[in-house]
């Protein structure tokens, strides 16, 4: 980065403690002249107030736990190479701006506009060089490869039917309804505890062909019969047994009270 660069964002960070600026309930700051500023100086401003505690002024990261912007204390990863792809998952999805760094990231309502999030990307992608947003083509993807590529890289999380679960120390979100760009971000980025795949590990063939399945299985035919929510294989075979074993204890009293007649 130019110190050009970074002067501006210094500058921005500052003048935002001089201008009046509206707050959300949420917690997300904007400056109240935002109409009236460019894109990349949107994008400057709401870095500064949003994500600078956290990330570091000029996306340098911050290590250790120190007291930032309103007396918030903040500690978060360098942002210098993440890139539009990693800055639009989490923006787009909730996931950031994160209250405390040392919770897990979950799905929330988005509180940014789309101009402010088209501006907030693109100025993190600028404070390196990262990868950008990806353009994954599930219709040049296969629908049994898919299967086959999830059951063996992502199920053991999410559930073979994408609805997430529970892992040692975190939540598996449910992505049935992520979008095929959304999960192409995921792959490759890695979100919280969740392990990175790179092009050698999981092809953009091969990333077509999940995200193929992963669309597949938001609508599934259910040729078997009942659904049951598609919880599941191991919810659903408890409900099979349920069902079967209350079928036979009423088998066994129809036959019992046969008998004794």
């Amino acid at each position: 980065m130019t110190g050009r660069r970074v002067i501006a964002v210094a500058l921005a960070a500052l003048g935002l403690a001089g201008v009046a600026v509206a707050e959300l309930p949420s917690g997300i700051t904007r400056p109240a002249n935002e109409a009236g500023l460019s894109s990349r100086e949107l994008g400057a401003q709401l870095y500064a107030a949003n994500c600078a505690t956290c990330h570091g002024i000029a996306g340098e990261g911050v290590p250790q736990p120190r007291k930032g912007a309103g007396n918030v204390s903040g500690q978060g990863p360098s942002l210098k190479n993440a890139g539009a792809l990693a800055a639009d998952l989490y923006l787009r999805t909730g996931m950031m701006p994160l209250g405390n760094p040392h919770s897990q990231p979950w799905r929330r309502k988005v509180e940014f506009t789309k101009r402010e999030l088209a501006a907030l990307t693109s100025y993190v992608a600028s404070l390196g060089n990262g990868p950008p947003v990806p353009h994954p083509d599930p219709a040049a993807g296969s629908v049994a490869e898919g299967l086959h590529l999830f059951t063996d890289h992502c199920a053991g999380c999410h559930q073979v039917v994408a609805e997430g679960g529970y892992v040692t120390d975190a939540r598996v979100p449910a992505i049935k309804k992520d979008t095929p760009v959304q999960i192409a971000e995921a792959v490759r980025s890695g979100p919280y505890l969740m392990p990175q795949f790179s092009s050698k590990a999981i092809s953009d063939r091969q990333l077509n062909s999940i995200i193929a399945y992963l669309q597949q299985a938001k609508t599934p035919d259910d040729i078997g019969g009942w659904g049951i929510g598609h919880i599941g294989p191991v919810p659903e075979g408890m409900v099979a047994w349920l069902i079967a074993g209350v079928a036979l204890i009423a088998m066994c009293a129809v036959l019992g009270a046969r008998l004794r007649a």
